[in-house]
């Protein structure tokens, strides 16, 4: 499966009596019916690990490029009105602001490796808690809460699973704990953040910007009020889009389908 295609329901399951394996692109597992899957004897596999470094990297350049205001930037630079660069045109400091990390898996941790070059106070909130050593390595707190990670973040940054648990994790009452200064970074998947509340935040400046590399659908439709905002940087869903990313994925994806034809143990088998 790429881009999630081809769509796996029990009409195809049932045209392919012989499949063995399932073998999915990326980290997300929300657009498969495990169970379903299950139930024909189909087993699932992802390719979570390689897509970690990229993913890292590019909450960095989301958080860096809506600190700094790049694209406005970019704008003023080369738009043919510009006469002059106004003095009063700034953006927010990263180095020594606070991160906030909601999800501190592979990616999570990646982030907050980074972000400690940058002498930010990390804090971050997950299901499970990371060992002293772990926290220790890159400064990290946990906030057993989320509402106390969102209090205190300069930037809150959404590197979670979709799940029933996540669905719409962020939302007006999470967006209105968050300080008005604030930026709201989603690496994940759209539909971790009510998005309707979104806009009304981002309209009425209860917090300052968003970056996202996901949203829901994707694209978006035309007219949609995100894409008129002017703080609001969106991305078309890349956070792997490299080259050796994208080749060593698919060789992740080969290896788990000789294994599972194989009859052998699969790599990143989901479970």
């Amino acid at each position: 499966m790429w881009y999630h295609r081809p769509v796996i329901n029990e009409e195809l399951l049932q045209s392919l009596p012989n499949l063995k394996i399932v073998a999915s692109s990326g980290v997300g597992i929300d657009h498969l019916d495990l169970k379903l899957l299950s139930s024909y004897g189909v087993k699932v596999s992802n390719t979570p690990f390689v897509v970690s470094t990229d993913t890292a990297d590019l909450g960095m350049a989301l958080m860096l490029a809506s600190s700094r205001r790049l694209v406005e930037g970019y704008q003023i630079a080369v738009s043919p009105d510009t006469e002059y660069f106004p003095a009063d045109w700034l953006g927010a400091e990263v180095s020594g602001a606070t991160l906030g990390i909601v999800g501190m898996g592979t990616i999570g941790y990646k982030v907050a490796e980074r972000a400690k070059a940058f002498e930010m106070k990390i804090l971050y909130h997950n299901r499970n808690r990371r060992n002293k050593e772990e926290e220790s390595a890159v400064g990290a707190i946990y906030c057993k809460k989320i509402d106390d990670l969102l209090q205190q973040s300069d930037f809150v940054l959404l590197s979670v699973n979709l799940t029933p648990q996540t669905h719409k994790l962020i939302g007006k009452r999470e967006l209105e704990l968050m300080k008005p200064t604030a930026t709201l970074i989603n690496t994940s998947r759209g539909l971790v953040v009510d998005q309707d509340a979104l806009v009304e935040a981002l309209q009425n400046k209860v917090i300052k910007a968003a970056a996202l590399d996901v949203t829901y659908p994707e694209p978006l439709p035309r007219d949609h009020p995100l894409l008129k905002l002017k703080n609001v940087i969106i991305t078309p869903h890349i956070g792997s889009a490299t080259k050796k990313t994208r080749r060593l994925m698919m060789e992740n994806m080969t290896e788990s389908i000789q294994a599972g034809l194989a009859g052998l143990p699969i790599p990143n088998e989901v479970l």
